[in-house]
C-alpha cells in the first residue's frame, strides 16, 4: 500500500521549498525559503507572515487562522479534548506512536491535528474545522476525521455555512486502515450535507496532498486556494520518480492546479476574511430548502 502520509512526515520528501521561518532568536529576522530575502519579523508579521518581495505565504498554524479569519471572540470550540489512541501499537525505529503523540502535543499545545467549532465572520455564523500540518504534518488520522465530521453534521443539523481549511500530508501512516476510512466517512458526511442544501466552502493552503486531497478538500461548493500552495495527490518529486520523466514548472501549485480547472480562484492571504464574507453574504441571502 502506498504510504501517501511519508511526504508530510519527511518534509514532504523536497516537493515543495521549506515553508517553515528559519528567524533568528525572538523573530528579530526571517529569511525567506522562497527568494532567500531576510526579512525585519515585526514587519513579516504585520505582513500575516507573507514575503514581502516575492509574496510567499509562511504556513500558518491552526489558532493563527481562526485569529485571521474570524470576528475576535466568536469562536466557540468543540470536541477540544478528543484524543488519537494507538489502535495498532504501532513503533517506528526510532519511537512509538503514542510517545509521538505525547511530543506532538507538548510541542504544539494541540490535543489533535484539527480545530472545530462555530464562529462568525463579519457577524455571520458558519462552522469551521482547520486543520495544523505542525501536528504530525497535519495527517489525518481517526480522530481528525471524526472531528471534521462532527463539524459538517453539526453544520448540517443547524444549518450554517461550513468552512474547513486543509493543511495536511495526507493519511496517518501509524493508524493504517483506520485513516483511510476518514477519507470515506467524511465525504459522506458531506454527501449528506449537499443533500441538505447547506454551502461547503474548502479553503487549500500550503500543503494539500495525499488522502485528504482525494477526499474532503476537493469536495466543497467553492474551493479557494492560497498563493503558492502544494496541492496534488502527490508531490511532483514522487510523481517524476514513478513516471522516470520531468514535469513542468511549478506542476501541483495553487496556480497550476487552477489552470486546470479545479478550483475556483486564489486568493491572497489578506484578501481571504474579505473573500468568505462575500460568499457567506450569498449564501445567507438564499432562500434554502426547509
Amino acid at each position: 500500500m502506498k504510504d501517501e502520509s511519508r511526504p508530510a512526515l519527511a518534509g514532504l520528501n523536497g516537493d515543495h521549498p521549506d515553508a517553515h521561518a528559519r528567524a533568528l532568536p525572538n523573530n528579530v529576522a526571517v529569511k525567506c525559503p522562497n527568494c532567500r530575502e531576510l526579512l525585519v519579523g515585526k514587519d513579516w508579521e504585520k505582513n500575516l507572515k507573507v514575503c514581502q518581495r516575492c509574496g510567499h505565504h509562511f504556513r500558518l498554524g491552526a489558532r493563527a487562522r481562526l485569529d485571521l479569519l474570524l470576528d475576535p471572540d466568536s469562536f466557540e470550540e468543540f470536541a477540544a479534548k478528543l484524543q488519537s489512541s494507538d489502535p495498532l501499537n504501532f513503533v517506528s525505529r526510532s519511537q512509538s506512536y503514542r510517545t509521538k503523540l505525547e511530543s506532538e502535543r507538548a510541542n504544539t499545545q494541540l490535543d489533535e491535528g484539527t480545530i472545530i467549532g462555530r464562529g462568525r465572520i463579519e457577524d455571520m455564523s458558519l462552522m469551521v474545522g482547520v486543520m495544523d500540518f505542525g501536528f504530525i504534518g497535519g495527517s489525518m488520522g481517526a480522530v481528525v476525521g471524526e472531528k471534521l465530521t462532527r463539524a459538517i453534521e453539526m453544520a448540517a443539523d443547524e444549518r450554517l455555512p461550513l468552512l474547513i481549511i486543509s493543511a495536511s500530508g495526507g493519511a496517518r501512516m501509524q493508524e493504517g486502515l483506520l485513516s483511510l476510512m476518514q477519507m470515506a466517512k467524511t465525504s459522506a458526511a458531506l454527501a449528506c450535507l449537499g443533500e441538505a442544501g447547506v454551502p461547503y466552502i474548502s479553503l487549500l493552503t500550503d500543503p494539500t496532498t495525499g488522502g485528504v486531497a482525494a477526499s474532503f478538500a476537493f469536495l466543497g461548493d467553492v474551493i479557494l486556494a492560497e498563493p503558492g500552495a502544494l496541492i496534488g495527490f502527490a508531490g511532483p518529486r514522487v510523481i517524476e520518480q514513478f513516471m522516470h520523466q520531468r514535469l513542468p514548472k511549478d506542476t501541483n501549485t495553487s496556480e497550476f492546479v487552477l489552470a486546470h480547472g479545479m478550483l475556483d480562484g486564489i486568493v491572497h492571504r489578506r484578501a481571504l476574511r474579505p473573500t468568505l464574507a462575500r460568499l457567506l453574504r450569498l449564501y445567507h441571502g438564499m432562500k434554502w430548502p426547509a
